[in-house]
């Protein structure tokens, strides 16, 4: 007669010590409270979180991230096309955003063919309290990275039909020109060896330097996206070393250069939805062109109108070090949010759980920038190589 073994008993002190490691892990990848630059903010920030959210004051406050809603679970990513670009992406050592932030479409973009890569190292030079990008002092630059991202494309290109790539990046603000003539190789390089890849960049704010934005705008990526990322009253927790005039200036800059202009907020943060409506005024309103150059354009011409893509997801606490989760934003309340935006003229209203800012950046590419066109003129210039004509 046999008997059932008996039950594995847990040890508490192993439990223990487990969570401290983990905690001590957190703490370290950022050790400064949000309410400042680490590095070149010299006044005082306006307030300080620590004492109130942050698991890095002092005594031992513990903010477990809330549970989740079941709108907000993903499926698990997989399939032929995603297992062949995360071979890919592993071979040619890109970080990515997509796996750096644990973000949930990861699965569906990675097998359309879409992906983020960061590019100027993986340490920012700020402390914002919603980010899971360690900060710091980062290490020197990297010139050759703009070969490199640009050759590792063109080989995802061929292996995995890559078809949209979003580069983004840490703050450099240590660097003139916040790591400007980086991005705009990296761009320029890019597009010279992916013929037919889109390209959208989501990019700093430089510090208002718009001598180092132009360098950017000049490279003509398909999309340049900078988001504003919460609203107006937000900003002294959320983005303490950003400036909520400043962002929108630089969307209009883009927009005033004919340009596709994009930029995204998350909710559930501690805002109110009366202030996401007024957010969207004020960013069409703050952003809006009548043409290039002076010269006004017809109804729906590139450089016309106001800032063309709004994003908008939830906002989701990444560890016990950041800020907590006021709410969350139900399915419904995103539906009335694009229904809202299209409304008072955003071209695409991208509104939803778990839009981030790449969500369904494919499609905004090839509705608003004229990368199809691209496409079907190297289709033909390589058809045409092949008949030899």
């Amino acid at each position: 007669m046999s008997s059932t073994p008996p039950m594995p008993t847990s040890n508490p002190q192993s439990h223990a010590e487990g969570l401290a490691a983990a905690l001590a892990k957190t703490i370290a990848r950022h050790p400064r409270p949000a309410g400042g630059d680490p590095l070149r903010r010299l006044d005082a920030p306006a307030f300080s979180l620590s004492g109130m959210v942050l698991n890095n004051a002092q005594g031992n406050q513990q903010l477990a991230p809330r549970k989740k809603p079941p709108w907000l679970k993903a499926k698990v990513p997989g399939g032929a096309e995603y297992e062949k670009l995360k071979g890919l992406l592993a071979d040619a050592k890109l970080v990515t955003v997509c796996q750096e932030a644990g973000c949930p479409n990861m699965g569906e973009c990675w097998s359309r063919g879409v992906a983020t890569i960061m590019i100027l190292g993986d340490t920012c030079t700020r402390a914002c309290g919603f980010c899971n990008v360690k900060t710091g002092r980062p290490a020197g630059l990297d010139k050759d990275e703009p070969r490199r991202v640009a050759e590792s494309l063109r080989v995802m290109m061929q292996g995995s039909g890559l078809r949209h790539i979003v580069i983004t990046s840490v703050n450099r603000d240590e660097l003139p020109d916040g790591g400007a003539g980086i991005w705009a190789e990296t761009i320029t390089r890019t597009r010279d060896a992916c013929p037919g890849l889109s390209i959208e960049v989501l990019i700093p704010d430089f510090e208002g330097n718009w001598g180092a934005l132009q360098m950017v705008i000049d490279a003509r990526p398909h999309i340049i996206n900078h988001n504003l990322e919460t609203v107006r009253r937000m900003y002294p927790a959320v983005r303490p070393s950003a400036k909520f005039d400043r962002s929108l200036e630089l969307l209009r800059r883009v927009k005033e250069q004919g340009l596709v202009a994009k930029t995204g907020i998350m909710v559930g943060i501690g805002e109110n939805d009366d202030e996401v409506l007024g957010l969207m005024d004020e960013l069409l309103e703050r952003t809006e062109v009548l043409g290039v150059g002076g010269q006004v354009l017809a109804e729906g011409a590139a450089g016309r109108g106001s800032c063309d893509i709004l994003t908008i997801g939830q906002y989701l606490q990444p560890t016990r070090n950041h800020l907590p989760i006021e709410r969350f934003v139900t399915p419904g309340q995103f539906e009335a949010y694009k229904s809202a935006g299209l409304a008072k003229g955003f071209k695409v209203v991208e509104s939803g759980p778990l839009v981030r800012s790449s969500y369904h950046a494919d499609h905004q590419a090839d509705e608003l920038s004229g990368v199809v066109d691209e496409r079907e003129r190297e289709m033909r210039r390589r058809m045409d190589g092949l008949l030899g004509r």
